[in-house]
């Protein structure tokens, strides 16, 4: 199968060293100067610095090149989720096309499923996800994902481009919970960070992936998803990889929030996209319209827009009033 990725950062690059010894791939890099790097270098130095990138990869900065490599293949978008309309408006009509980016749309409030069905009725469309550090996957470190589409033959083509000894991909007819576990978590693993940072223990960890888990499955049922979707890859899973895990950028800014670090600062020396800053005010939106509460969420992004202090967020959700937990 040809493979084409779309997009040469830490995830996109180790799904496409992972892929190409059995796949012919095409690695694309937005940046020219990107692109020359890693071709000379043979290393993604920015991004996944450990790596050494196989002969067999192809790199390169055309779009064009790259999209003609991926006829009758398939397509996979690893670019932040700002960059999931430009590119999917990009691929030719047809196209199988799968995408790793986990949030909701700035502006919009868009899911990946809500602006493929918008914007290309004419591909098939999927998203790929679960708990993943892309360093490991690199490393061929035993890794699940999740493969979901309302077309059964995408993920079936997801399998037979990934699946091995080392990446099991398991399937769903789920886009909307994969999508929805995908981008809530990352706003949770804020909260866990503040946790964290805080000082708070142990007990408090547990409580809040335990309720951050029933707030992300109350809006994904709401929003479409199936509830037992949250038990797996995509739900627990993920959100207990990103809330615990120490590579886990999100969890990073809520560790260096409870410090005391300005927002700005966070970001500006984490170098990489931490997708829970940008979808936590777009998750309250989308939870408001349907009439779901996240008291959890409302307090990271009550913290991320200066409105709370970690510790005085913390206290709010303490002081909530006691109710059934069902």
């Amino acid at each position: 199968m040809n493979l084409t990725v779309l997009g040469a950062g830490a995830w996109g690059t180790a799904l496409a060293v992972h892929a190409c010894s059995r796949h012919a791939v095409y690695l694309w890099a937005r940046d020219a100067a990107q692109a020359a790097r890693l071709q000379s270098t043979r290393r993604n130095e920015r991004y996944l610095p450990e790596v050494e990138l196989p002969a067999a990869l192809a790199l390169g900065s055309d779009l064009a090149a790259a999209l003609a490599h991926a006829a009758g293949g398939l397509v996979v978008i690893a670019t932040p989720m700002s960059g999931l309309e430009p590119m999917l408006a990009a691929v030719p009509a047809g196209s199988r096309v799968l995408w790793l980016c986990k949030g909701f749309q700035a502006g919009t409030g868009r899911l990946g499923h809500e602006i493929a069905r918008e914007l290309r009725p004419d591909v098939q469309a999927g998203v790929l996800s679960g708990p993943s550090f892309a360093i490991e996957v690199a490393r061929a470190q035993p890794t699940a994902l999740v493969a979901a589409s309302f077309d059964e033959a995408l993920c079936r083509a997801a399998v037979e481009a990934f699946h091995d000894d080392t990446l099991r991909i398991y399937t769903l007819t789920d886009p909307v919970g994969v999508e929805v576990g995908g981008a809530v978590k990352n706003v949770l693993a804020i909260a866990t960070g503040i946790a964290d940072g805080l000082g708070l223990g142990l007990n408090a960890r547990a409580a809040l992936i335990t309720r951050g888990l029933a707030e992300m499955a109350r809006l994904g049922v709401a929003l479409g998803g199936r509830a037992e979707t949250f038990m797996g890859l995509s739900g627990l899973g993920d959100l207990v990889l990103t809330a615990t895990g120490d590579l886990s950028r999100n969890r990073r800014v809520g560790l260096l929030l409870a410090a005391g670090k300005a927002l700005p600062q966070i970001l500006a020396d984490l170098g990489h996209v931490a997708e829970g800053v940008h979808t936590a005010a777009v998750v309250l939106r989308r939870a408001q319209a349907v009439g779901v509460e996240m008291p959890i969420a409302a307090g990271v992004a009550a913290v991320l827009e200066g409105r709370l202090s970690p510790a005085e967020a913390v206290g709010a959700l303490m002081r909530r009033e006691a109710k059934p937990e069902a």
